[in-house]
């Protein structure tokens, strides 16, 4: 990790150093925006099958060399990206993706994951059906209060100690992902970035309420189906002579009770750094209209930014520095999986730049006015792409189709019903593949360090069109072609 932070930072110099002293403009940029080839997105594609088809072949090889795999394809794109625009231009487009996108992800990222690791919920608890449904309820309430990032570090190792009796347990993890580290963000913009940039940009803090609807409907299919299975499943772990009582000898049933409670301080930390990014600005005046550290070009870090980076960061060292060493051993605690996430990610980010420059561009020649297609294409796209710029793209896409009632916003009036297809596509397909959300490779990092053997990308997919699809097209018909 180190060596790719220093080859990666070797590569952002070298594009800034060799930049153009003259410094560009937006329509300069704009002009990169229209005349950017689609073809210039194979670098992404390449790391999304990286992602997908080398861990089936070469497992090992790629939990060793995955980093180098990421730096590689970001480079693919950076370099002919700056041989073909400009050094000047190449440094820009980094600086923004990593300095204004990547930074404040995975600080936020970072900051949920130390927090909730030094919570333990301590007990015994069997990992019957009924638990198992309560643990995943329980962690999709409170995905829209801590984000979904919180809820699944903090619910998703008391899951898998009530399970560890179970040999089948991937269809656990699975729905976690499906409900806790995605749909369960839905109600507030503290649940997952895109509200949360909705929220900024003028839509009510209360309104996601309006979701819920949406997510009760979805969590009685998806729970009803869930129980059917793992019922089926417990009674085969049964039959074969399994059961809950392996894992606690007789007269050793202990309370549920919490350790290192004090961790929820910092994680209410996190989130008031999280409301100081979108509040500053409105209170403090110097904090207004985008102020902040001057980098380069047009690129500004703004001061709001860096007041939430250094409130988690101080958040996540006082996690650390409080939290006993025995506690995050319970938790079984590695830096493991925030490293595989960050490593990964960074050239998620890198990578799919062009995407969204193009659809950034070419985002309202789509032809999407209807609800049901906004659903949709938001959704499809944050299965794959960051779902916050594919929010605010769709956002932006619906606020220029000339509303005259609904919801004001900083890009225009968009009607109710739009507004809800656009954040429940963001939030709720980000749970169809293993990249949609960042919570989901944690997941499954963490499941697989407890040696759940977890599916491949595609194995996941087919858990997600058989299970989510289906329900998402039956959400079709139901909030957004029925009433229309």
């Amino acid at each position: 990790m180190t060596k790719l932070c220093r080859i990666l930072l070797g590569s952002l110099t070298w594009l800034t150093l060799s930049a153009s002293p003259v410094f560009a403009n937006e329509a300069a940029h704009e002009m990169v925006n229209q005349v950017l080839p689609v073809w210039s997105v194979i670098p992404f594609v390449g790391m999304l099958l990286s992602i997908a088809i080398i861990p089936l072949i070469k497992g090992d090889w790629w939990a060793e060399n995955m980093k180098w795999v990421s730096l590689a394809w970001s480079l693919v794109f950076l370099i002919p990206f700056s041989f073909a625009y400009g050094a000047g231009e190449g440094a820009f487009r980094l600086l923004e993706s990593v300095l204004l996108d990547y930074i404040p992800f995975i600080v936020l990222l970072y900051g949920l994951f130390v927090t909730a690791g030094g919570i333990v919920i301590k007990g015994t608890m069997t990992g019957t059906t009924k638990v198992n449904a309560l643990l995943l309820l329980i962690g999709t309430a409170l995905a829209s209060w801590i984000g979904t990032t919180g809820a699944a570090m903090l619910m998703i190792r008391p899951l898998i100690r009530a399970n560890a009796w179970r040999k089948k347990k991937v269809h656990l993890m699975v729905f976690f992902i499906f409900l806790v580290a995605n749909m369960g963000g839905c109600l507030t913009p503290l649940g997952d970035p895109p509200l949360f940039m909705g929220f900024q940009r003028g839509v009510p803090f209360t309104w996601t309420f309006h979701l819920f609807p949406i997510l009760a409907f979805n969590l009685i299919l998806l729970f009803a189906v869930f129980m059917l299975l793992d019922h089926h499943y417990y009674k085969k772990e049964l039959a074969e002579g399994r059961s809950p009582l392996d894992m606690q000898k007789e007269g050793e049933k202990e309370p549920i009770r919490i350790e290192g409670a004090h961790n929820l301080i910092f994680i209410g930390m996190i989130i008031c750094g999280v409301l100081a990014n979108g509040m500053l600005p409105e209170w403090i005046p110097a904090f207004a209209n985008g102020a902040g550290i001057h980098v380069y070009d047009e690129i500004v870090f703004p001061y709001a930014t860096l007041a939430e980076v250094v409130i988690i960061l101080v958040a996540a060292l006082l996690s650390l520095k409080t939290t006993q060493e025995h506690t995050r051993a319970l938790n079984e605690f590695t830096n493991g999986p925030i490293i595989e996430v960050a490593t990964l990610f960074i050239g998620i980010f890198i990578t799919m730049i062009p995407a969204l420059m193009l659809l950034k561009t070419h985002g309202a020649e789509l032809g999407i006015n209807q609800p049901w297609q906004m659903f949709w294409a938001t959704g499809a796209l944050s299965s794959f792409l960051d779902n916050t710029p594919t929010y605010l793209v769709f956002l932006q896409t619906a606020g220029s189709l000339g509303a005259t009632t609904g919801i004001v916003t900083s890009v225009g009036t968009v009607s109710q019903i739009m507004l809800e297809a656009i954040a429940a596509g963001a939030v709720f397909m980000g749970a169809n593949t293993y990249i949609g959300n960042a919570p989901n490779f944690m997941v499954k990092a963490i499941a697989e360090e407890n040696n759940i053997n977890m599916p491949s990308f595609f194995g996941y997919m087919a858990w997600s069109n058989a299970i989510l699809i289906p329900t998402f097209i039956i959400d079709t018909f139901v909030f957004f072609l029925l009433f229309l």
